[in-house]
């Protein structure tokens, strides 16, 4: 007799983000892509975005419940909070960007603590640790070629006091992601309130 291989998938936790964060996030991409060359970056469909503090990529049915359990004991210990999303920069660097993202600040430590929690709790349970260093953002755009782009330094410095809105962080989002050629489908499997 054989048994049906595990069925996999990749899957993420996340803050949701409120429509008027996204549609901040719209207006400054506009603003951006006036500004840097045409074609160098792929801008992300700010209605799928999300603030992803930990990605799991594929796993199983098994590793979901066990995720499931742990997260809904993780999360009592913390109340909501408020984050802000604010200032344009560039991951690694703008000599050689390749993440064009919009900051997030806030949550009186809350929210690096939530976030350092949690990825202690899954550690305990087979999960590894992030090995960088956690930096809450929002992507904007991925670059296509990993170089200096013309007039980015430039960009990052006009758009250093950019401030989109604040907006509360209740809970955690458990986020299954199938990619398709249109772009990825986001499924929820779980929600999980702060403070239980």
């Amino acid at each position: 007799m054989t048994t049906q291989p595990e069925k996999m998938m990749r899957t993420f936790l996340a803050i949701d983000i409120p429509k008027e964060i996204t549609d901040s996030m719209e207006k400054i991409q506009y603003r951006l892509r006036n500004s840097l060359k045409e074609g160098m970056i792929r801008w992300t469909k700010p209605n799928s975005v999300h603030l992803t503090l930990k990605f799991f990529g594929s796993i199983s049915d098994r590793d979901i419940e066990h995720i499931t359990g742990l997260l809904k004991d993780s999360v009592k210990g913390f109340k909501p909070f408020e984050l802000t999303a604010e200032k344009v920069g560039v991951f690694p660097n703008s000599r050689q960007p390749r993440v064009l993202w919009l900051g997030i600040t806030g949550g009186d430590n809350s929210f690096m603590t939530l976030q350092k929690q949690i990825d202690d709790d899954l550690h305990g349970i087979g999960f590894p640790r992030e090995e960088r260093p956690f930096r809450p953002h929002l992507t904007l755009g991925r670059t296509k070629a990993h170089r200096g782009i013309e007039g980015l330094s430039a960009v990052l410095e006009e758009f250093k006091d950019y401030r989109a809105g604040t907006f509360p962080a209740a809970g955690l989002t458990l986020y299954r992601s199938d990619l398709r050629p249109e772009g990825s489908i986001y499924t929820k499997l779980g929600y999980f309130p702060l403070g239980g």
